[in-house]
């Protein structure tokens, strides 16, 4: 097995990361929501410098794709007219915040999530790891509990504030004047507490390995999380999703037409106040259509670490799939598409593709047998009890 190369950061606009079809550049949405003229103004641009391709990542951000040594100054100066773009890279990586995408008027959460940012951007913010993030989860219900962050802003059982270190029970009671200072009171504790040494750490592990919250924090229960959303109408608006989280520049502008538009950790977005599945190619709007099952990276040949390709792969896949599970196929080990386990993990090596149940992608790579990846093979490979493993 070829091991991948871990980066140990996400990219940014003003620090892209270069794949096989070019330079990724992420924009970080304020507050995760964007209004009609900044998605045309998006779209605009990822087909003048880019290659017309645009990533939700799980992180709540659009990423555009294809943009060159070239074409990325201009892409910049297009991004800092809209005003997506921040005062340096290291303001850029600070500025990591998830806000769940159903708040409502008046419930704080907007709010929050914009002093968070502005207090991130201060020369004096604490410079945590490239992937360290926070967490604004102060809707009707808890929705970000299974999405990647360290520093959660979140209610308790009686809907007061509270602020909790991932990977802890133990939080602290804060107010919304409090919160955001607390949270960076928090993030300079896991500094000066060794969480970061060589500069890269998350909070979970650093809570794992022995340390200890500040005395203020206490056990305070979690209320229940909802589960996963699934496209359709909500309160808020109407849920649409994308195969494998991707949207083409024309998909995006025809977006605009609808109204602003909330990005999801969920590779999906919010069309603010639509009740109705809108009428745009390309929108998945049924909860049952199967590639909802499925998850893929790029692959190859988009990715240069990737050891196969991996969408077609996956569309091929997908009817087969029993329902209420996942399968993850990824292109390498390192399963960005989809960190953590899935029903089924299917993984690129130099080998071929290798497969586990209840499995990350790394693990599936481990194994010591192939899984051919015809249709017949496939199908019974996703549905016997027990899948024999193939030589």
């Amino acid at each position: 097995m070829s091991a991948p190369i871990i980066q140990g950061w996400c990219p940014g606009a003003l620090r892209p990361m270069l794949s096989g079809d070019g330079l990724v550049v992420r924009i970080r949405a304020q507050g995760g929501r964007l209004e009609p003229e900044t998605l045309r103004g998006i779209a605009d641009l990822a087909r003048r410098f880019g290659n017309g391709l645009i990533d939700l990542s799980a992180r709540a951000n659009l990423q555009l794709r294809g943009a060159t040594e070239a074409t990325h100054a201009p892409l910049i100066d297009g991004l800092r007219a809209l005003s997506l773009i921040d005062a340096s890279p290291e303001a850029e990586a600070r500025r990591n915040i998830i806000v769940t995408p159903f708040w409502a008027e008046g419930d704080g959460s907007a709010d929050l999530a914009a002093r968070l940012a502005k207090a991130l951007a201060q020369a004096d913010a604490p410079q945590t790891p490239g992937k360290f993030g926070y967490a604004v989860d102060t809707g009707p219900a808890p929705v970000l509990s299974d999405v990647s962050a360290d520093i959660r802003i979140e209610r308790d059982t009686s809907g007061n504030l509270i602020l909790r270190a991932d990977g802890s029970d133990a939080a602290l009671p804060v107010t919304p004047a409090t919160a955001v200072p607390a949270a960076l009171d928090l993030a300079r504790w896991f500094l000066a507490s060794g969480g970061a040494p060589s500069g890269r750490g998350r909070m979970a592990a650093h809570l794992a390995r022995g340390a200890t919250l500040p005395e203020t924090f206490r056990p305070i229960p979690r209320r229940n999380g909802a589960p996963a959303p699934a496209p359709g109408p909500l309160p808020q608006g109407f849920l649409a999703a994308f195969a494998f989280g991707q949207i083409d520049a024309e998909t995006l502008g025809a977006l605009a037409g609808l109204g602003p538009i909330r990005l999801t950790p969920w590779r999906m977005v919010l069309i603010e106040g639509a009740t109705t599945a809108p009428a745009i190619p390309g929108l998945i709007t049924d909860p049952a259509d199967p590639i909802l099952n499925v998850t893929a990276c790029t692959g190859a040949p988009g990715c240069p670490q990737a050891l196969g390709e991996t969408r077609a792969l996956a569309r091929r896949i997908a009817p087969l799939v029993p329902k209420g599970t996942l399968l993850h196929v990824s292109g390498c080990a390192k399963g960005c598409a989809h960190p953590g386990k899935a029903d089924f993990a299917l993984t690129a090596t130099l080998d071929g593709f290798k497969g586990a149940r209840n499995a990350t992608a790394a693990e599936a790579a481990a194994r010591p047998s192939t899984v051919p990846v015809g249709p017949s093979d496939l199908s019974l490979w996703l549905n016997q009890p027990t899948a024999p493993e193939k030589p």
